[in-house]
């Protein structure tokens, strides 16, 4: 529950913890999976969860961030989905004095041409986590804080699934190529295959209600439709980067495969593996099916169990957390024992006798 809504547009939940996991909410169905994760962050971290409504922020806010800090209380991770809600920080009365440490997780990352002037000029930051592989270069050029890798990941061990019966050999989320947009429209093209599909799932107003939703439709799926933005441009992609993005995490938690066209980034290069995509070449609906139905035919449960079992070793968001705990400094009881639980599970490719994941990053 919620302490309340402030008048600076701040929710609060009733914890008094060492830490603060501040998630800027932009409002968009589209960012459930990292409020989610947010939650999940503040739960396993022994924190306390803040959320944030992005505001205007005076240019006097602004200018003060050339006074140094000096905080000597709690930390805080802020969560911001864009360069640009860094910003919020700055709605906290006397954060320089608040935090010790701040530690600044950005997930459109790409987005490099946003991120704000004082990030740029001052030394805000303790670390500042990104999740695009390719972005290390440029934030760590203009930004005045050490710039860490750590990409999306998905809830793999509550939420995820190796389903070996899967009722639906398609699934569509999120937004796809004009091609295949028309849910109708593909469930026809299925149909006249001989292939089972199953529409956009409906949004959920609560991030965790949401979640849940979504992944138990995952779970029941062979093979999950995603495009990289190249070819499925919207006005809330950027133009010319590429990047991968929870659709896929998700996907591949619940044993799903992904079948589209993939993003060219190192992000997808480091953290997946070749089962995990099914490139269609094209985004010809027509061209696409043909290639999802022979697909289909070497298809078994051990596609899905392979993807699971994948995903519990690069893609769980326990060992996004478990960097930073490092950084932080931080023991929790919670954690480790589901990070001890992760890596009890019996996965494909680790070394006979290990303990630890097989990560990339």
């Amino acid at each position: 529950m919620f302490r309340g809504i402030l008048s600076t547009g701040v929710q609060v939940y009733p914890m008094k913890a060492a830490l603060q996991v501040v998630y800027v909410d932009p409002g968009s169905p589209g960012y459930h999976c990292v409020y989610y994760m947010a939650r999940l962050a503040a739960e396993l971290l022994g924190g306390e969860l803040v959320v944030l409504r992005p505001r205007n922020i005076a240019l006097i806010h602004k200018v003060m961030t050339i006074l140094p800090r000096g905080g000597d209380g709690v930390d805080c991770l802020l969560i911001s989905p864009s360069p640009a809600d860094l910003s919020s920080i700055l709605q906290f009365t006397n954060w320089r004095q608040k935090y010790r440490m701040l530690i600044a997780w950005v997930f459109d990352s790409f987005w490099t041409e946003n991120i704000p002037r004082f990030a740029r000029w001052t030394r805000v930051f303790d670390q500042i986590c990104i999740t695009e592989q390719e972005d290390l270069d440029t934030w760590s050029r203009v930004v005045h804080a050490p710039v860490e890798w750590l990409p999306w990941g998905s809830d793999v061990l509550r939420l995820g699934s190796d389903n070996p019966s899967r009722q639906f050999d398609l699934l569509r989320f999120g937004r796809q190529p004009l091609q295949w947009d028309d849910d109708l429209v593909t469930a026809r093209g299925c149909d006249a295959r001989g292939m089972t599909f199953h529409g956009r799932p409906p949004f959920q107003q609560d991030a965790i209600d949401n979640e849940l939703s979504l992944m138990n439709s995952l779970r029941n799926t062979k093979f999950a439709l995603a495009f990289s933005n190249r070819v499925s441009p919207n006005p809330q992609t950027h133009p010319v980067r590429e990047y991968l993005t929870g659709r896929w995490t998700d996907a591949l938690a619940a044993g799903a495969i992904v079948a589209g066209i993939p993003p060219r980034s190192g992000s997808v290069t480091s953290l997946l593996w070749p089962e995990a995509l099914l490139d269609l070449g094209t985004v010809d609906q027509c061209g696409g099916l043909e290639v999802i139905t022979c697909a289909l035919r070497d298809w078994t449960p051990a596609r899905a169990t392979l993807n699971y079992l994948k995903s519990l070793e690069r893609l769980d968001w326990r060992w996004r957390f478990k960097k930073l705990a490092e950084h932080f400094g931080i023991q929790s009881e919670g954690l480790e024992k589901e990070l001890a639980d992760l890596s009890s599970v019996p996965a494909c490719g680790r070394t006979p006798g290990s303990t630890s994941p097989i990560c990339h990053y």
